[in-house]
């Protein structure tokens, strides 16, 4: 695999694997680049798996992805129903369902927690990323938080204006359950993308950021 190579040529058919250990990680971390790869670039399949949810909560997660995944005919969406904030408790069982989804999906491109955040579910999961994919393209994405464990990226994603509010639109639509947070709103979001796009010159203003620990060049 060429990771380089995956990224250029818009051809080559993409397997994404999103992994997310609360409902709303996703859509937060990496809206605007599914909407951008979706229009862009040639989707093979998508599975969508989240770890942590509750009745309310998997009702807006499944919402969200049937429309994040509209135009995409071969979709597996998971919302499993772990405790959130427990998941390095039972890391057992968080472990079997990453051996479950290897055996059945053999992506190219996996999106996934970034290592140093400060939240305990997030960061098993990039554990877990790293210690069950061996041979893949893993783009790590952010959540801002009251923790302040915002990092430097070093792999940036340009997100046009209009995907910008499209993305936060969505994350009001489909997260109502989350309006109540004194973070949850279009400031929040809107600025965190900002600061990605003046970081790396965005056109428009607007950029996701992710880290990208390995790349090859064949």
């Amino acid at each position: 695999m060429n990771p380089i190579k995956l990224i250029q040529n818009k051809q080559d058919p993409l397997k994404i694997l999103c992994l997310g250990a609360h409902c709303d990680d996703i859509e937060i971390g990496l809206g605007g680049t599914l909407m951008m790869l979706t229009a862009s670039y040639s989707i093979e399949c998508v599975h969508w798996q989240v770890f942590c949810s509750d009745e309310t909560r998997k009702i807006e997660a499944e919402k969200s992805a049937l429309i994040y995944l509209n135009d995409i005919g071969d979709k597996i969406i998971n919302i499993m129903d772990f405790r959130d904030g427990f998941l390095p408790y039972i890391g057992y069982n968080i472990k079997e369902k990453f051996e479950i989804i290897k055996n059945d999906f053999q992506p190219n491109l996996i999106f996934t927690h970034y290592r140093n955040d400060l939240h305990q579910d997030h960061r098993l999961l990039c554990e877990l990323t790293w210690n069950t994919f061996r041979n893949h393209l893993i783009l790590e994405y952010e959540i801002p938080k009251y923790d302040g464990d915002l990092g430097k990226p070093n792999f940036y994603v340009e997100i046009s204006p209009e995907l910008t509010e499209r993305k936060i639109e969505l994350l009001h639509n489909c997260f109502k359950s989350q309006s109540n947070k004194q973070w949850f709103d279009e400031l929040t979001f809107k600025a965190i993308m900002r600061i990605r796009g003046m970081e790396c010159a965005a056109e428009g203003g607007f950029a996701e950021a992710f880290y990208a620990n390995k790349l090859f060049l064949e």
